[in-house]
């Protein structure tokens, strides 16, 4: 029976956006500020539900950032399989936060819509300006990550700024009609769109976490391709997970037709680690049994 515990090299990398997420955590968090002081000077309910968005943002920005970062480390004994499922973390602290940040906006504008306040909707309309240009810079800078805490990361800062656009195009119309209602409407719309947002993100991380099987790999497919292979009398015991949805983990047990040797083994594991990597998986643990032996017991 041969064991073999190699490690595949083959996977692709992608081009590291974690310096983009530093920039867009510094815009963001600079711009949360500016925003927090302008929502109170324009009593814009709307512009603070925007600000603690950002706030949520800038928080998970700054986790991503980190996270992203501690991912590419290599693995230690403490962490075999190294650092990659630390990017789900930082995807999961980011969807609470702005879970807790939605509630909060929730209860401060369901009130204002049977007391509408007076807004100052000038100064809303220059807020959002400038809410849509730090913020369309900011996913310009993030939008190339492949991970899915990067795309976490970009749909926040895009949900930012088609919330500014609606906190211009509310101004405008506050401006021209004195429908102030339209302030906690606009702040209930964005919140409601960021928690749709974030049970998605979850339902995304929740089957990673639980080592469910990636949604772009086809078991069947795999199991018949090598059931094709002339030594392969049968394939069991196979286990098949992902560290971070693009590194994908494979444990196999294949039944050979009759005994070998090691050489020949060394060849039909060549063929059968071609046929993984072209299935996308990145790391096989492959197990041979001979004819003789009853798996079960071993199990």
């Amino acid at each position: 029976m041969a064991h073999d515990h190699k490690h595949n090299h083959g996977h692709h990398h992608h081009h590291d956006t974690g310096g983009n997420i530093g920039i867009a955590f510094i815009l963001n968090l600079s711009f949360t500020i500016i925003e927090i002081i302008g929502g109170y000077y324009t009593n814009s309910i709307a512009i603070i539900s925007d600000a603690v968005h950002d706030l949520g943002d800038s928080l998970s920005l700054g986790l991503a950032w980190y996270f992203q970062k501690i991912s590419q480390k290599d693995k230690n004994k403490q962490y075999t399989y190294g650092y990659k499922r630390f990017s789900l973390l930082g995807a999961i602290i980011n969807s609470i936060v702005l879970v807790v940040g939605s509630m909060y906006i929730l209860t401060e504008a369901l009130p204002r819509l049977f007391t509408p306040q007076e807004t100052n909707s000038k100064g809303m309309f220059i807020l959002a300006i400038i809410g849509i240009v730090i913020n369309g810079a900011a996913v310009l800078k993030t939008s190339g990550g492949s991970s899915i805490n990067e795309r976490v990361v970009s749909l926040h800062l895009l949900e930012d700024v088609l919330g500014w656009v609606a906190v211009l195009v509310g101004s405008i119309i506050m401006h021209f009609t004195g429908l102030t209602i339209i302030d906690p409407i606009l702040s209930i719309l964005i919140a409601c769109f960021v928690l749709i947002n974030v049970v998605k993100n979850i339902k995304g991380v929740i089957p990673i976490l639980l080592q469910g099987t990636p949604i772009d790999v086809d078991i069947e497919h795999i199991v018949e391709r090598l059931g094709k292979l002339k030594d392969v009398s049968s394939i069991h015991d196979f286990h098949i997970w992902s560290l971070d949805e693009e590194y994908n983990i494979l444990t196999i047990h294949i039944k050979v037709h009759e005994s070998k040797n090691m050489l020949d083994l060394v060849e039909l594991k060549r063929e059968i680690r071609t046929i993984l990597q072209e299935e996308g998986i990145q790391h096989a643990t492959i197990e041979f049994e001979l004819p003789e032996e009853d798996w079960e017991l071993l199990v």
